[in-house]
């Protein structure tokens, strides 16, 4: 059975871009670029969320699940930089062939990461496959590959539950928190810009951590929904997710593990 990769990305304002598009000097502070973008942003759309090439990673973290085994790890800054993050995500891709889950990955993570690896420099010809590649299985990839919607090697979970209906898409944390697990843990999307600017790197890369695990849950949940895992299955999996939070010692594994009361 092919490994399950879940993953979910945290972006920042690329000021170096925006500095360069905007013809925008040093003498402009990081926050005032970012503001001066901001305001352009909302005259024109309404909202201050800057368009997805604009948009610099920080950081990816996955769970990975293969025969059995379960492992949450994050490539984030200051430990990499945006190309060294992005090429590792698609060389996991490219050793494991995993099946890919995220929410909102087909709308946002997955475009953001195309835009800063086209940036970078980045190789990712696993991930590209459509058929006609040198791998042995490429023929596969026609009927089956990462970039169509309704192919199954990307499940982005938004997407699908909502009948690929925009209007019916649901919030991760509010899913999840009627499902009966943690949700978001005292941050979402909208602060990482300012969490970033104070230097706290790590309560980033923690944030996401936890954001994947609550995808993965679901995930699981979905699987159960429509018969991949047995009832039985779908509880033993559950089960090894406890365990493994239970071995976790981070702080912020300590307070997702106390979010998620017991059966």
């Amino acid at each position: 059975m092919a490994a399950t990769l879940v993953f979910d990305i945290e972006t920042i304002p690329d000021i170096a871009g925006l500095r360069n598009l905007h013809g925008l000097g040093n003498e402009l502070a990081d926050a005032e670029v970012a503001e001066f973008a901001f305001q352009k942003r909302r005259a024109s759309h309404g909202t201050d969320f800057l368009p997805l090439h604009l948009q610099r990673v920080v950081a990816i973290s996955c769970v990975l699940a293969e025969a059995g085994q379960l492992r949450v790890f994050s490539m984030a800054e200051p430990q990499m930089n945006e190309g060294a993050i992005i090429q590792r995500f698609f060389d996991g891709i490219d050793k494991y062939t995993p099946t890919l889950v995220s929410w909102n990955g087909g709308g946002f993570d997955l475009q953001v990461l195309h835009y800063r690896g086209l940036k970078h420099c980045v190789a990712a010809p696993r991930y590209w496959e459509t058929g006609e590649g040198d791998y042995a299985d490429a023929r596969e990839f026609k009927w089956n590959n990462y970039l169509s919607r309704y192919h199954s090697r990307h499940t982005d979970l938004m997407d699908v539950l909502a009948l690929y209906q925009p209007r019916a898409n649901a919030p991760l944390d509010e899913l999840a928190k009627i499902c009966g697990f943690p949700g978001k843990l005292g941050m979402d999307g909208s602060k990482v810009w300012d969490t970033f600017q104070q230097g706290r790197l790590q309560e980033i890369r923690d944030y996401c951590e936890t954001d994947v695990m609550n995808t993965y849950l679901v995930y699981l949940r979905y699987q159960l929904m429509r018969g991949v895992l047995s009832r039985e299955e779908h509880q033993a999996t559950e089960q090894g997710v406890r365990d493994w939070l239970a071995q976790q010692s981070a702080a912020h594994w300590i307070e997702y593990r106390d979010a998620w009361p017991a059966l």
